[in-house]
């Protein structure tokens, strides 16, 4: 009787012991199972999806993400099978794709964020000292973009604007670097935005409007020689000191450097120049399965990212009193800038292939 007693349990102990096992197990399962959401984002999302505390609030909400990045324009010509959703840097190319795929209803838009110009703080004390800009701090203004397009139009050179002959780095004609408007979203938005003031406050539609501001495009791209295709690289580049003093950049860029720990030194002849007609740059969201549509909620309700969109520079839709700016650099309302619509997919492409010439 002992003996069959102890075989009993013994096998009682493993049963319990291959029961705890299996529970662990599920347990487990349910701990760290997610949904894994691949996704194709335009370049300047991937510092925000690769940021270890974004990593770990979309984990605690179930979901893994697999991003790829991609120019915004050229995700019209990728294959998307296999892909939960897309995520350009503004709504043109997001229409696009949502007729390609058949993706019916409101796109969503879980953050944004308007065009601006940085300036090396000579160029701007310039700029304001003849009539093209405003500056409300040391650090930050308003750049007259009517007062620039003409100076376009007209081939202007620092060395006709008074005061700039005291700063040996402004010489040559004046003008805004910008990204290659046939690959890049901001290069695209910077001609949608000089586009909609030299044809009298209107949006581009139609060829004859096409034809109209064709020139001015045509110079403010020439003028530039050799673009980058990412607005990463140019504004690194303007942070570094080298190329242009004036570069067209996303504010969520300059946010994101101030956020970032930078010292005083580091952005002491950085100023930022908002448009006073300018562009969004809306981030836009493709669902192409359940799961993406899911977290594209996700990303425009969740506090916790909505509050890492933030420190990454974006501004979360429908909330301005979230984007807890360094007004020293930055607006946190944008009252004095207007935002100029944007051509469709069709003629903002056209209008690129024009200005490259």
């Amino acid at each position: 009787m002992r003996r069959i007693a102890g075989i009993v349990l013994a096998v009682l102990l493993m049963g319990g012991v291959v029961a705890a096992v299996f529970a662990g197990r599920e347990t487990d399962d349910k701990g760290t199972a997610t949904k894994t959401v691949r996704m194709v984002i335009g370049s300047e999302k991937a510092e925000y999806f690769s940021d270890p505390a974004v990593v770990k609030a979309l984990a605690a909400k179930g979901y893994t993400v697999k991003a790829e990045t991609s120019g915004s324009w050229a995700m019209e010509g990728l294959d998307l099978k296999g892909y939960d959703l897309a995520f350009p840097s503004s709504q043109a190319p997001a229409v696009e794709l949502a007729s390609r795929y058949k993706v019916h209803g409101t796109l969503p838009r879980p953050f944004y964020s308007p065009l601006v110009v940085v300036a090396h703080r000579s160029a701007a004390q310039v700029l304001a000292a003849n009539g093209l800009a405003t500056l409300d701090t040391e650090h930050r203004g308003v750049l007259k973009m009517s007062a620039y397009v003409d100076a376009a139009e007209h081939d202007r050179t620092w060395q006709q604007l008074k005061g700039a002959g005291k700063y040996g780095e402004l010489g040559g004609t004046l003008f805004i670097s910008s990204t290659d408007p046939e690959s890049s979203n901001s290069g695209a938005l910077y001609l949608a935005a000089a586009s909609y003031v030299a044809n009298g406050g209107k949006v581009v539609a139609d060829k004859a409007e096409l034809d109209r501001t064709e020139p001015l495009l045509k110079k403010l791209v020439s003028v530039q020689g050799a673009q980058q295709s990412s607005s990463d690289a140019v504004f690194r580049d303007f942070v570094s000191g080298a190329g242009n003093p004036l570069v067209w950049v996303y504010e969520s860029q300059v946010a994101s450097l101030l956020t970032g720990g930078q010292k005083p030194d580091d952005v002491a002849d950085l100023v930022t120049l908002y448009p006073d007609t300018t562009v969004n740059s809306d981030h836009t969201v493709v669902p192409l399965t359940e799961n993406g549509k899911a977290l594209a909620e996700l990303l425009s309700t969740d506090p916790q990212l909505r509050k890492l969109a933030v420190r990454h520079g974006f501004r979360p839709q429908g909330a301005a009193s979230e984007f807890a700016s360094d007004t020293t650099y930055l607006k946190q309302e944008l009252t004095g800038v207007r935002q100029a619509p944007v051509p469709t997919s069709a003629v903002l492409h056209e209008m690129a292939r024009r200005a490259r010439g």
